[in-house]
């Protein structure tokens, strides 16, 4: 009997993979909300990450305790699926060194993710990152934890791709209304929602310079809140056109209601995982050299475009064949 060997094993050889992060990130600020994140996390499955929040969810002087709450709810066993992450203070706030030794310190064996927030240079985000793995070792923490970078500012705009390429980055994030802000009322406050943010040329090209600089680096582009929650069409409608016109993998959320229709909006469609189950198979059963199907020439490079395509169908919670499950994610 021939044994099969799983993509991940043939298809990246001097190709670098993609994260397997999932399709949503969704914000907590404070222990009532994470909670409430991580109950529906135990309800809906490892379809969405929790980021505690210690930079917009932290009450002015109660840094110390916010940060020692957050490191509380990561070690906490309703985090059963391990996924919830921290963002810390920026880089000018007196606190976010402190930020990192209480999280690192507290739950840095737990923490998923650590997300950096409003760099102005690449050497803001290095800084930090250099922080990450100081207090890493200080606190005896061996594993790598993964940094988010938060792309809002002008200067982490230009230097979008060098961030990309640090050390234990797997994600730029657009940072919207900051970016907007940014422009001192140059950019009208109506491409701070929808349809403006998707058709106002100077932010379009920000969602893509960062789209760009993420996917060419091999880490994962998230794109930026709606402030819509009660209308989740809206919500649905904008996750659509950050997947399929700018590229976008991720996409956060800040209230419940958006978390299904984010994941929904990022989810393949039946007919492409069915499509992409055909090709792999037939794929793996030739030992991944190239096939013809229905007429038309496969190889290792679309096989790992319908690779990450499938896995994105299995990590958006979609229900697949038994037969695939058991065969690529048994």
């Amino acid at each position: 009997m021939t044994t099969r060997l799983h993509p991940a094993a043939v298809l990246y050889a001097g190709v670098k993979p993609l994260p397997a992060l999932a399709a949503c990130e969704h914000y907590a600020g404070n222990e009532k909300l994470i909670r409430k994140a991580l109950q529906l996390q135990a309800e809906l499955g490892q379809i969405f990450d929790i980021t505690a929040d210690c930079e917009d969810g932290a009450p002015a002087g109660q840094e110390k305790q916010h940060a020692e709450m957050v490191a509380a709810m990561i070690c906490d066993p309703a985090n059963k699926f391990g996924r919830v992450g921290a963002r810390i203070h920026d880089i000018t706030h007196p606190h976010w060194r402190d930020d990192l030794d209480i999280i690192i310190g507290g739950a840095g064996k737990s923490v998923a993710y650590i997300v950096i927030p409003k760099p102005e240079t690449l050497d803001d985000a290095a800084i930090q990152i250099a922080a990450l793995a100081d207090a890493r070792k200080r606190h005896g923490i061996e594993r790598v934890i993964p940094v988010h970078v938060l792309i809002e500012t002008h200067g982490a705009l230009r230097q979008a791709w060098q961030i990309a390429a640090l050390p234990h980055v797997e994600s730029l994030d657009f940072g919207l209304m900051d970016f907007v802000s940014a422009h001192h009322g140059a950019i009208p406050a109506s491409a701070m929602k929808s349809p403006g943010q998707f058709d106002h040329p100077l932010v379009a090209r920000a969602k893509c310079e960062i789209a760009v600089a993420a996917l060419g680096n091999g880490i994962i582009p998230s794109h930026n809140v709606t402030t819509e929650i009660h209308d989740v069409s809206v919500v649905k409608n904008d996750a659509l056109r950050a997947r399929n016109e700018f590229g976008y993998l991720r996409m956060w959320s800040i209230h419940p209601n958006q978390i299904q229709p984010i994941v929904e909006a990022m989810r393949p469609s039946f007919d492409d995982i069915q499509h992409a189950d055909e090709i792999l198979s037939a794929a793996q059963d030739a030992s991944w050299g190239p096939i013809k199907h229905e007429g038309k020439l496969h190889d290792r490079a679309s096989y790992r475009f319908y690779w990450e395509l499938l896995q994105r169908a299995h990590s958006t919670g979609m229900a697949l064949p038994d037969a695939t499950l058991k065969r690529f994610f048994n």
